[in-house]
């Protein structure tokens, strides 16, 4: 029996009100971790991740995902995700509505996407035609006639039809990148939550994670902030958005006033798609209680780290120097680049102690590595202390590279390192870290 071969690149980017990254099926990325059910497709074989078989032209990603549209399957064989997993809830909006595909495959024939609310109320399929075979071709899907209606409100699912029609031999359908955006291209948004904490209960202090019992706090936008504030869910956990920041306060003011002094660190969470700085302040008011009563003090960090990703910032309380105290925190303002025009996603917005009983380990790296898999260079950001020295190691131990940056964020040039698995030693501050990385 012949068998076809269909390439689909799935170009979406936006949902919820704004955006997440692609479901690239990446190790790293979205998607290839995901449940994917089959249906209506004879035995129903499961979708598989494989290596890109083309990488070349638009699709250059290293893996993608492969199904195989049976010839006693029915039509509309496909697969989707499961409810309320992965691909989270959003409502379709004017912003998002439109899907782009590109596709390669050897023949002419339907492609179709729906979405699915958990009661089960479909937007309907939508399905178009590639015109072109055995090279790549952008397809557009336009789902603006389903905005309004009730189908449109609280999706958690993708449906995705590989080879709408009926066949006469089994097709293998190679699909990857799926991207939401709107006609006029809109920010993107996380795929996805921010990472869950696992401090204990009793070593945190929460102003907003779900996690936790959350304090009292007086404003999450002050009269004076300079933003746009949109409380959110991504896959069904609380999120903050901030549009058009220029910068925000968050107060806690009276009673609220918070003494942090039993607490180690500062914790947020971050993911922005435009901003290539992000600034936390603290401030506190002093003895007083009280805004400009001659003893407030604050002081202020900034990070420059790659955007459509989550930060996880986690900040020594001492890397906040210019603080006379932390007995009376009233303010914790956001502010970035570029002013007035940045998106930034909020959450898990804590102090917490990481040396109570029961913190065996830090909850996340405070050093990041992109690109991870690399070619020629990966660049290194540290979140809490410039890097002072890094080491690069093979896996028998081999000492291969040292630098001493001295800086935030540095680039190590790997162009003549032979393909394989190394370790990077990363020194900074008290904590030295070790990063598996791969060059390719």
């Amino acid at each position: 029996m012949r068998v076809h071969v269909l390439v689909l690149t799935f170009c979406i980017c936006q949902l919820c009100s704004a955006q997440f990254g692609p479901i690239d099926f990446e190790p790293a990325g979205h998607g290839s971790t995901w449940q994917w059910t089959t249906f209506e497709n004879d035995f129903n074989p499961p979708l598989e991740i494989i290596a890109n078989p083309d990488p070349s032209g638009i699709n250059t990603s290293n893996t993608v995902a492969r199904f195989t549209a049976n010839v006693a399957g029915a039509p509309w064989a496909g697969v989707e995700t499961v409810h309320g997993q992965g691909i989270g809830t959003f409502n379709l909006t004017a912003a998002n509505c439109v899907v782009k595909m590109m596709v390669y495959k050897p023949i002419i024939s339907p492609v179709g996407i729906k979405f699915a609310t958990p009661a089960g109320a479909s937007t309907g399929e939508i399905l178009v035609s590639n015109t072109l075979v055995n090279q790549w071709e952008e397809l557009t899907f336009d789902f603006s006639n389903v905005v309004n209606a009730p189908s449109s409100n609280g999706i958690d699912q993708i449906i995705i039809f590989p080879d709408f029609t009926q066949r006469s031999d089994n097709r293998i359908c190679l699909f990857d990148h799926i991207i939401f955006s709107n006609q006029n291209g809109v920010n993107p948004i996380p795929m996805g939550p921010a990472p869950t904490p696992t401090y204990p209960e009793p070593n945190v202090i929460s102003l907003f994670s779900n996690p936790y019992q959350n304090v009292a706090i007086d404003t999450w936008m002050a009269p004076w902030s300079a933003a746009q504030l949109t409380d959110l869910q991504l896959g069904g956990n609380d999120t903050k958005r901030y549009d058009a920041l220029n910068f925000v306060g968050i107060e806690m003011l009276g009673n609220n006033v918070l003494d942090v002094t039993s607490m180690t660190h500062f914790r947020v969470d971050f993911w922005t798609p435009n901003m290539s700085e992000f600034k936390v302040k603290l401030v506190d008011f002093g003895g007083d209680g009280q805004y400009a009563g001659g003893d407030d003090s604050e002081s202020e960090l900034s990070y420059a780290l790659p955007p459509e990703n989550w930060h996880s910032l986690e900040i020594p309380l001492t890397s906040f120097s210019q603080l006379n105290s932390n007995t009376h925190i009233a303010q914790l303002i956001f502010s970035g680049t570029p002013s007035g025009a940045g998106t930034v996603y909020i959450d898990n917005v804590l102090f917490f102690n990481n040396e109570g009983a029961g913190i065996l380990e830090k909850q996340s790296t405070v050093v990041e590595a992109f690109p991870n898999p690399c070619s020629e260079k990966i660049t290194l950001y540290a979140t809490d202390s410039p890097m002072y020295s890094i080491q690069l190691f093979g896996l028998d131990g081999t000492l291969l590279l040292e630098e001493s940056p001295n800086s935030l964020s540095y680039s190590v040039d790997l162009s003549s390192i032979s393909v394989g698995i190394y370790l990077l030693r990363i020194s900074h501050g008290n904590n030295p870290e070790t990063l598996r990385i791969i060059k390719k």
